[in-house]
């Protein structure tokens, strides 16, 4: 019998993966991965890298994709809560540019299936968070691409961060709706609109 329940999001190579969590008065336990209920449920992607990162409130990483070795990612937040992004990047696509987004927490569990060809990223709005996801590809420091996260052509409508766009994914004049300033490494601050980086 299957330990998950997979549900597609509305952008296709999007899913939303629920596992099933056995609980009593000890604790729970949970399969956090298995291969033979990806495969019932048509995921049969192959992962060849994990990964995990500890970021504070207020980090937002991305978008992030990989040009000629685009990965798929398996994610999921094993403490604290963040907001999740996928925007869709497949050249030719019909949601070209689109986005979704999940909340990812401790609690719910849930873990976010992004198909290669999509750009990704995350923002904490938890004290702290941790975040593990699995590739299907591995990393190649040399081959990334990003977008502006940011960009008005794209939309995303983040969560409880308030500021207006100053025309650069700069994080400046942008903070959570508590007053933490909105934290974004220099790299992620230097990607540009869509309109300036030749994608159409």
């Amino acid at each position: 019998m299957s330990q998950i329940r997979v549900k597609k999001a509305p952008i296709e190579g999007l899913y939303i993966i629920e596992p099933t969590v056995h609980g009593d008065s000890r604790g729970y336990f949970m399969e956090t991965y298995n291969q033979r209920d990806m495969d019932e449920a048509g995921l049969d992607m192959v992962f060849v890298q994990d990964n995990q990162s500890m970021s504070s409130k207020g980090v937002l990483r991305g978008l992030h994709f990989q040009n000629n070795h685009p990965q798929g990612k398996l994610v999921r937040v094993i403490k604290g809560r963040v907001f999740d992004v996928a925007v869709d990047y497949r050249k030719g696509s019909p949601t070209y540019l689109q986005w979704f987004g999940v909340e990812l927490t401790e609690e719910n569990k849930k873990q976010f299936y992004i198909s290669p060809g999509f750009a990704h990223g995350f923002l904490v709005l938890s004290d702290t968070a941790e975040f593990c996801y699995k590739c299907t590809d591995f990393y190649h420091p040399n081959d990334e691409g990003g977008l502006a996260w940011n960009d008005p052509k794209i939309g995303i409508d983040w969560p409880e961060i308030i500021g207006e766009y100053q025309g650069s994914a700069s994080a400046e004049g942008y903070s959570l709706v508590d007053g933490t300033q909105l934290n974004i490494s220099e790299k992620d601050q230097e990607w540009t609109k869509i309109s300036e980086n030749g994608s159409k």
